[in-house]
């Protein structure tokens, strides 16, 4: 397992890729199948948003989270499913008066935000582990929150998934783990390449794997262009990797990815070449002391009662 690469695949994120990439999955059954075949196509964990069928709208709807889930776990036991909490993070100031929200604000609660783990359970969730300037706002993330926030995520049984967007967010990381919020096996994204973040470069990918916690497992996601750059230096280091149509909507320059297995197929071929094996599920979960298939199975078929 220690050669062997993790790999996740962001089946869909919450932006508007699907205006310019048709293959960005939307409903429920098209979130689910592009997970599925994610996962035959290499993908260990798949990582989840949910989205407003109609519009395309990122949502937290439970009911959305909850079929996604369930459509997966019909046809695969395995598979490692992670769901976001970054959603009701963002923060705009208003024109007139900054300290009050503004239009396009969708900052919500700790409690809010893990609802969705609370009630589920899933294998693993994302934690973000500090704020950024994004757009007109702020991706907001305050470390009492993260507190709240670390303490319901574990209490759902759920592992964190720790994602690291700037250097100063794998400090903030490694105090919530002093304070014993966040246990081992511990596992970190290193999201490289959002505008006004870490840069996707080897230096930064460097910094971030040298301020690691000893024993942390770790993988890195390149956003747009530097996809596939970000997850070879990921892996000559020794790392996992993150791709999918979350993170870039081209498995090329200027060519448009047919699906989100394309892009792990790739992401597979290239891990072959640089003399890694792929890791599997059930590879993942006993690495990452994950509930084993049976478990998760029965987990999720309480989610039907």
């Amino acid at each position: 397992m220690e050669s062997a690469v993790i790999i996740t695949c962001a089946v869909t994120g919450g932006g508007s890729g699907f205006s310019v990439n048709p293959a960005v999955p939307i409903t429920p059954r098209q979130i689910a199948e592009s997970a599925l075949e994610a996962g035959r196509a290499g993908a260990a964990i798949v990582h989840l948003h949910a989205r407003e069928p109609a519009s395309g709208r990122p949502s937290s709807d439970l009911a959305l989270y909850r079929e996604a889930i369930e459509r997966i776990r019909e046809k695969d036991e395995r598979l490692v499913i992670e769901l976001t909490c970054g959603e009701g993070a963002e923060f705009i100031p208003g024109d007139q008066a900054p300290a009050v929200a503004g239009p396009g604000t969708n900052y919500r609660s700790p409690a809010q935000r893990v609802a969705h783990v609370e009630a589920l359970r899933p294998d693993m969730c994302s934690l973000d582990m500090g704020s950024l300037s994004y757009g007109r706002g702020v991706f907001m993330n305050t470390a009492d929150h993260l507190r709240e926030m670390a303490r319901r995520i574990r209490g759902a049984g759920t592992v964190p998934d720790l994602e690291i967007l700037d250097l100063g967010h794998l400090v903030l990381a490694r105090e919530l783990i002093d304070e014993g919020l966040i246990e081992a096996p511990l596992s970190f994204q290193f999201v490289l390449g959002v505008k006004w973040g870490a840069p996707a470069t080897a230096q930064t990918l460097l910094a971030l794997k040298d301020m690691l916690p000893a024993g942390a497992h770790w993988a890195a996601a390149g956003i747009g262009p530097s996809q596939f750059s970000v997850a070879a230096q990921a892996m000559l280091l020794g790392g996992g990797v993150r791709v999918g149509l979350e993170d870039s909507l081209y498995i090329e320059p200027g060519v448009l990815a047919r699906s989100n297995a394309q892009q792990v197929e790739k992401v597979v071929q290239l891990a072959r070449l640089l003399g890694r094996e792929v890791a599997s599920p059930t590879e993942v979960r006993s690495a990452l002391g994950l509930r084993s298939s049976s478990v998760a199975r029965t987990a999720d078929a309480q989610l039907k009662r």
